[in-house]
């Protein structure tokens, strides 16, 4: 793969065969820990929030964004959400973005014709280049996450837009935060607040995982104790009647999601915004 700047020339070089926009942070960035790739890459595809997510932002795909002929994914990790995008959208072409290149592997495994590279979501190197922009469950790891905003604006197409989910109300922070190196639970109003500021009109804001969001509490509470042996997996570890159970719940939500329902509690929170 080969690519070159259309306004500098520059060249960025190539990391384990990845194009590497921003090559010091490929392996020294503190905002997640990589060695958790190996495991998320085994857990994801059977995990029921991971698969409703997946469903979640698919449909968010079409819904919203019917004349997408872009998308790229800001932090794909292991690229489950784009093999999905890449089954439910045949046409479309994708790009899928990593601060880290030992994801690229594991999405490169996973991946069919999605295009990868390193990047630095604070310094994206295109504009007007996008149709969609998604980052799921990205930018709560990133401090400077109003700059990213407006990375995101200034690299999406007039007419196209973004797609983000992040983990929803501080009042839920746990160890789990902690050992995610999470540096923020949004409130919906902050986000809203935030993704209009950068100059994106926003199309529709709504809670999921919000009919188990009781025992999300619970969960939680348990973990405000700092246990020097808490297992940041063990959530994504659940049985299979459990597992199943779980997902025929959170179907049960997608469905009032789908109905125009804007669910106003929830752990997490779609937000689908347009460049007008």
């Amino acid at each position: 793969m080969s690519w070159t700047c259309p306004s500098c020339s520059h060249k960025p070089k190539l990391i384990d065969e990845y194009l590497s926009f921003a090559p010091k942070l490929a392996e020294t960035i503190d905002s997640f820990d990589p060695k958790f790739f190996a495991q998320l890459a085994t857990l994801e595809a059977k995990n029921f929030w991971f698969r409703s997510r997946n469903r979640l932002i698919i449909w968010a795909l079409q819904r919203y964004f019917p004349q997408a002929t872009t998308f790229l994914e800001i932090g794909c990790g292991t690229g489950f959400v784009l093999s999905g995008i890449e089954k439910a959208f045949p046409e479309l072409t994708l790009y899928g973005s990593e601060i880290f290149t030992t994801g690229l592997g594991f999405a490169n495994q996973r991946l069919c014709r999605s295009e990868l590279f390193q990047m630095d979501a604070r310094k994206i190197p295109f504009k007007d280049e996008f149709y969609v922009i998604g980052a799921f469950d990205v930018l709560e790891h990133i401090q400077e996450d109003k700059t990213v905003l407006a990375e995101m604006y200034r690299a999406t197409q007039k007419g196209g837009g973004i797609v983000l989910t992040v983990p929803q109300h501080p009042w839920l922070w746990s160890q789990a935060d902690d050992n995610a190196h999470h540096a923020r639970r949004y409130r919906a109003q902050e986000l809203k607040t935030k993704v209009d500021r950068v100059g994106f009109t926003v199309v529709r804001m709504t809670s999921f995982v919000s009919l188990l969001l009781p025992l999300m509490l619970l969960s939680r509470l348990r973990q405000r104790r700092p246990n020097p042996n808490y297992d940041v997996m063990s959530e994504l570890r659940i049985s299979g009647v459990l597992n199943f159970l779980l997902e025929n719940i959170l179907n049960l939500e997608f469905i009032m999601i789908r109905h125009g329902i804007s669910l106003p509690f929830g752990g997490s929170l779609l937000l689908v915004a347009k460049k007008l």
